[in-house]
């Protein structure tokens, strides 16, 4: 008489430190290739939109004499800091400013010659809105990247980047998933437009990037030479 192992009849248990396999009708790996799938549409989109505007914030930002400042607030605050960490890896001077601690001195940071890009999905994030209408008075060049251009950010801002999603990622269409994804995607464009235009060099990247495997690698360094 055979026995049959825990579990539903005719399956083995799993051998002890292993997951068990995904079942085919799985909801939850549905909901994951689900989400790549909208992600992946989100980018897609984004390519259409890259026209006269784009090139309009590429030039403002190779024309500026100061420095860029990027800003946002929650998950657009996030996505914010790796958009300005990548601009500023790759040859343009660029430091992340949170929309909150702006209205509380932080923009003294901020000074006429400088760009502002400012992130919200909604663009109507109150302290992202009041920052960027601060230092707009204040005669600085202010970008938005939202997902409603005709709203109160892209009225203050001189220029938009549209980043508009059909919808989000997950199931419940609600949490900021594709609409981030596009936003991020659209600072990484930004990047790669500017790293072209100022001919920017894989030896300038190393020397803003000197240390961990990257940096060893693009300065063909090893352990023992430092």
């Amino acid at each position: 008489m055979t026995t049959q192992s825990a579990g539903e009849p005719g399956q083995h248990a799993p051998e002890p430190g292993r997951l068990a396999p995904s079942r085919p009708q799985d909801a939850g790996m549905d909901a994951a290739r689900e989400t790549l799938i909208r992600e992946a549409e989100a980018i897609s989109a984004l390519v259409e939109r890259l026209g006269d505007e784009f090139g309009a914030v590429v030039d403002l930002i190779l024309a500026c004499r100061g420095r860029v400042i990027v800003s946002g607030l929650g998950k657009s605050g996030l996505i914010g800091r790796k958009i300005a960490a990548t601009l500023a890896s790759t040859g343009t001077p660029t430091h992340f400013v949170h929309a909150a601690e702006a209205l509380h001195g932080d923009s003294g940071m901020v000074a006429p010659a400088d760009v502002l890009i400012a992130l919200s999905a909604s663009g109507e994030t109150a302290e992202v809105c009041a920052f960027a209408r601060m230092v707009a008075v204040r005669g600085c060049q202010v970008v938005a990247l939202t997902g409603r251009p005709r709203s109160t950010l892209g009225a203050i801002a001189g220029f938009t980047l549209d980043v508009t999603v059909d919808r989000e990622a997950d199931p419940l269409n609600v949490a900021p998933t594709a609409s981030t994804t596009a936003t991020l995607a659209m600072g990484d464009a930004l990047a790669s437009a500017l790293m072209v235009r100022r001919g920017f060099t894989s030896e300038e990247f190393a020397g803003f990037h000197p240390g961990g495997t990257l940096g060893r690698l693009l300065l063909g360094t090893t352990e023992e030479d430092r």
